[in-house]
């Protein structure tokens, strides 16, 4: 399904949606496994969902992200609204020009690996 055919499709089918996230019987389809190649020489492995998925994910995450994002320390950069890795960068410089001599950077990317999602 493309995006644009992804709007029609979310209003005629939105009952039935809402009412299997809100039951807890909805089950996102199967993602397009792709490996995308690193400069090293290995690989990164992406899952590309529908774009139904996607657009509930989205959803479900807009409505979360007021309930955690409060929770997270303002030090804290990944992956979070108006925050990106060069502003980190820039606090991290800032930091180094107030005489620190440490910064942590931290990387989850195969954290979750061994975890079974089934």
């Amino acid at each position: 399904m493309t995006v644009e055919e992804a709007l029609p499709y979310l209003r005629e089918h939105q009952k039935e949606l809402t009412d299997r996230i809100l039951s807890g019987k909805y089950t996102p389809s199967p993602v397009r496994r792709v490996e995308i190649p690193k400069p090293d020489g290995g690989v990164r492995k992406l899952g590309i969902p529908t774009v139904i998925d996607r657009t509930i994910q989205q959803a479900i995450a807009q409505q979360l992200i007021s309930i955690y994002e409060p929770d997270f320390m303002e030090t804290s950069y990944g992956y979070r609204p108006n925050k990106s890795a060069k502003d980190a960068i820039l606090k991290v410089k800032e930091y180094a020009e107030q005489g620190y001599i440490y910064a942590v950077t931290l990387d989850l990317s195969k954290y979750f690996d061994p975890l079974n999602r089934w």
